[in-house]
């Protein structure tokens, strides 16, 4: 069954930062589609030039390895995207000792006009999935906290409160990104919709709220700004990005 995106992004400074260094990209060239989503920090204008550079280089170079049909999967240009941004970032620090720390996470989505949709995240923005009435995170957060369940030393419940919880221990501009993060490639179903978002939504706004906002939403664009004023209606600090992705039938 031939299947087309609809999506809707929004990204809002919030009540509480004086600047925005959240960053999103959809990009749609005529044989894929990249979304990003880039949650800077490093504070200034560091974070903001860190998240800016992530959504500028990985759609162009995920294009550049897939152009023309190329050889390379698609997880290995979303790896190779993925590090040559990281690279770049780490290379501005070093030139300029006012973006010494900076740094942004990153969840992307991508494309091929297919019947699959590949997913990647490093640090603490996330994708989920809502299909029928479940939500699945398909991303896993970079956090100290996450590390902790991970060990299995605090619950997934008790990791939502931690104080590590925003305490990163990966995120694009350190060298722990190595090789690239893992790929996830889901099948796609009519119907799906997908949500990449900083933790400025999902830090606040539990799954199943998420889910139920999403559900009453039919308008991809519509559930984006919803979501955006739903995690400043409970209270988040941060600035709030996201992008609505729709898998629906093309016929």
């Amino acid at each position: 069954m031939p299947l087309s995106l609809n999506i809707g992004k929004c990204t809002l400074l919030g009540n509480y930062r004086e600047n925005n260094e959240d960053s999103i990209e959809v990009k749609a060239f005529p044989e894929l589609t990249v979304c990003v989503v880039a949650d800077g920090m490093g504070g200034q204008q560091a974070g903001e030039v860190a998240s800016q550079k992530a959504i500028e280089v990985i759609p162009r170079e995920i294009r550049k390895a897939l152009a023309g049909g190329g050889k390379e999967s698609v997880e290995a240009a979303v790896k190779k995207a993925i590090v040559l941004a990281n690279e770049e970032i780490m290379n501005l620090g070093t030139l300029n000792r006012d973006l010494k720390n900076m740094g942004t996470t990153v969840v992307l989505a991508v494309w091929r006009k297919g019947a699959e949709l590949a997913i990647a995240g490093v640090g603490d923005s996330r994708a989920y999935l809502v299909r029928g009435r479940k939500i699945t995170q398909l991303t896993v957060d970079h956090s100290l906290a996450e590390a902790l369940v991970q060990a299995g030393t605090i619950s997934r419940a008790d990791a939502r409160e931690h104080k590590f919880k925003n305490v990163l221990w990966k995120y694009l501009g350190t060298r722990e990104v190595g090789d690239g993060p893992d790929v996830v490639v889901e099948s796609l179903q009519p119907g799906d919709r997908f949500l990449l978002c900083s933790d400025g939504l999902s830090g606040v706004v539990s799954d199943d709220r998420m889910m139920q906002y999403m559900l009453s939403q039919p308008d991809p664009q519509q559930c984006a700004d919803g979501l955006g004023q739903l995690a400043l209606e409970c209270g988040s600090r941060d600035n709030v990005s996201c992008i609505v992705i729709d898998a629906v039938d093309a016929r």
